[in-house]
């Protein structure tokens, strides 16, 4: 069984569009997305339409959370005030533009997804099972995933919200950070999923990485009322200028 999971796409509706085509060609057998559909680009109604029209099982990602129920706080971690400046214009501007029906569905999102699969249980999150804006880096204390993975109740724990991806196995539990396919952190601006390869006895993952016109997103940012940062950031794939 092959499922493929992605998360953070971020109103990029082109890399979106990559991802879905990618993960066609690769005949999974199930789809999952983790959350956080909008902002920071200017197609946020685009991609919801599209996840609603795919039927995709998706979980509330707490950028949804903050638009689809009109918060003052996207509940983002920004660690200077030039990024917390530049926030709140992409939540005034995600806000504005995404319609009440959209909205409506954002409030109606899952915080978590379960599923077994040849006899593993999986949980999805966008965050961490704690909550959906825990930044659950790879170098996070040990303590603090085998605290995780004890009171998971799975086998295997799928996330996003750092934009990073990596997998790495603390006391039988499997974590997968599925990086973001709409606002790659990493250095390299290709949208990221993952492909999860699910055996009777093993299980692989794969991280694939899609290219798409990152161009023609960063133009339309641009043109649209959104800081040209979030432009920048898409080109540079999260690097620091």
């Amino acid at each position: 069984m092959q499922i493929a999971v992605f998360s953070d796409v971020h109103s990029n509706l082109p890399a979106l569009q990559a991802v879905l085509h990618d993960i066609k060609a690769q005949r999974a057998d199930r789809v999952y997305c983790l959350g956080d559909l909008v902002g920071y680009a200017p197609f946020p109604n685009e991609v919801i339409d599209l996840i609603r029209r795919s039927g995709i099982p998706t979980v509330m990602g707490n950028y949804d959370d903050g638009i689809g129920f009109e918060r003052d706080d996207c509940g983002c971690a920004y660690c200077e005030l030039e990024d917390s400046r530049l926030g709140a214009l992409s939540l005034k501007w995600t806000e504005a533009h995404v319609t009440a029906e959209n909205k409506a569905f954002l409030q109606g999102l899952p915080n978590e997804l379960r599923f077994e699969a040849n006899g593993k249980r999986f949980l999805l999150v966008h965050g961490s099972p704690r909550r959906n804006n825990e930044y659950l880096f790879e170098d996070h204390p040990l303590s603090s995933f085998i605290q995780l993975g004890q009171s998971a109740q799975s086998d295997v724990v799928l996330f996003g919200h750092t934009h990073r991806p990596y997998k790495k196995t603390v006391e039988r539990v499997l974590f997968v950070n599925v990086g973001s396919a709409g606002k790659s952190k990493d250095g390299d601006p290709r949208a990221c999923y993952a492909l999860l390869r699910v055996g009777d006895k093993d299980m692989d993952v794969v991280f694939r990485r899609i290219p798409y016109d990152v161009a023609a997103v960063a133009s339309a940012i641009r043109e649209s009322d959104l800081p040209d940062h979030f432009a920048e950031q898409l080109e540079r794939g999260g690097r620091p200028a």
